[in-house]
Parts: structure tokens; sequence; C-alpha cells
């Protein structure tokens, strides 16, 4: 039985690899063709529409005349259900972080779910670079929409804004779980996995085609890559008029999220 469960394994895996070769060979001129973005949007839209059925609207806050930050938001606030923030890591928003959880956390929390400034519609022209204000950015949007307790999960760059948040606001952040991100790491620590990736982070953490966002991806992801079946012309899309920060922007993050 195991044999044959492998024997069909490597026939499947040998026919998808022919047709993705297929498709590629296709559509390789398209990378050179300026072109309206297509795929993107379209899943992004559809993302929206998932956030949308699991009871959330997006909203924008003017915190001041210089920072915007925008949420998705409960449509109804129910009182028996616990409040949860869920915040992003690097790159693109919330929405395409968190699409496979918002339907199942919905229904027992009503989540609070910010664009990092830099990040999807948030943004300032202030020059505050630190984790500080961005959790002192997410903290006073929280407020504006009514929440004065809240629990928290964080990932990856989210994870050191999350910490703030809750070292800043105790009063505020009820529990706190953090996942896969260096908080904890020493500056040593940092370092040395910065020798081991063997090249600029910057250049990873702003993919500019997509051998970088494929090399990104390899060292995010432990077991399986979404976008390992993906043709070069979706992900050079992707990181076309997807979220990515400008590099000026970079210079809070560099040494964190790695």
């Amino acid at each position: 039985m195991e044999s044959l469960r492998l024997c069909f394994h490597n026939f499947l895996s040998f026919h998808l690899s022919i047709i993705v070769k297929i498709f590629r060979w296709l559509f390789s001129p398209l990378p050179t063709i300026k072109r309206f973005p297509l795929f993107v949007p379209f899943i992004d839209a559809y993302i929206s529409l998932l956030f949308r059925f699991s009871n959330l609207s997006p909203c924008t806050l003017d915190l001041d005349d210089q920072t915007t930050i925008h949420f998705w938001a409960p449509n109804h606030r129910r009182y028996d259900k616990p409040n949860l923030v869920l915040i992003h890591g690097y790159g693109g928003d919330a929405k395409w972080q968190f699409m496979y959880q918002v339907k199942s956390l919905a229904q027992s929390f009503n989540l609070y779910i910010p664009d990092l400034l830099f990040f999807g519609k948030s943004y300032t022209t202030r020059k505050e670079r630190t984790e500080e204000f961005q959790a002192k950015c997410v903290v006073q949007g929280l407020k504006e929409l009514g929440v004065r307790n809240c629990s928290m999960f964080a990932i990856s760059y989210g994870g050191f804004v999350g910490y703030r948040m809750a070292e800043m606001n105790p009063e505020m952040v009820e529990k706190v779980v953090i996942l896969s991100s260096g908080v904890g790491c020493s500056k040593d620590q940092k370092e040395e996995q910065l020798k081991k990736i063997g090249r600029d982070p910057v250049e990873l953490l702003i993919p500019a085609k997509p051998e970088d966002l494929h090399v990104l991806v390899n060292l995010s992801i432990y077991k399986y890559n979404p976008f390992k079946w993906a043709p070069d012309y979706f992900l050079q899309e992707f990181i076309d008029v997807s979220t990515w920060p400008h590099h000026s922007s970079l210079k809070f993050i560099r040494f964190h999220t790695i």
C-alpha cells in the first residue's frame, strides 16, 4: 500500500511539473509586456470578501494631521466576546497574512486587525521609525475604536510591535502570543543569523524580482511553500502592486525581522 501511494505521488508530481513548465513557457513573454495588474487585485478582492463575510469592515482613522492607520474591525462588537488584535509581520498587509484565520477566530473573538504604518493603507509623514511608535499608533487607533482591553496575537516584525504595546500599556493588554519573532534574541544572535543567510536583508525584505521572493519564502516557511508552483509573472505582479514599504521606511526594522 505504501509503495502504491509513493508511485501515485511520483506520477502526480511528474505531470504537475510538466503542466507548470508548459504554463511558464506559454506566459513567459508576459513580464516584458506593459500591462495592467490582473491576478493580484483579483485575489486581493477575494480576500476582502472573506474578511467581510467574517463580520469585519475596513475603517481608516486619522490619528493626527500626519498619521493615518487602517483597521479591519467588527461590524457589530459583541460584549460577550473578548477582543483580539492580530498584528501582521513584514511585507504585504494584514489581509494577506491572516486570510486563513479570520473566519474561525471571528466566531470566538471581536477581531481588530491593523495595517502597520508603511504597510497596506497605513502611513505617516512623521520621522519616527521605531516599533514603539508603531505600538503607540496601534493603541491610539484601538482606543478610538472603543477598545479598552484586548489580547494579542503577533507574528514576526509584528511581535516587536505587540511586545511594545504590552510593555507600554499593561492595563490594556491582557494576554500576548508572539510567533516567529526575535524579540528575545541578542544583537550577536541576530548578526550570526544574518551571516548564515549570506545576503543583504534589504534585498529579501523588499524583493525586486521573483528570485528574491522565492528565497524570502524559503527562509520563512518550514514545510510548505505556497509560491513553489507560482509562475514568475505572477510573483513579479505581486511584487509590483502589493504593499511592500519603501526602502526609506526599512531602517526601523532591518535588524528585527531576521
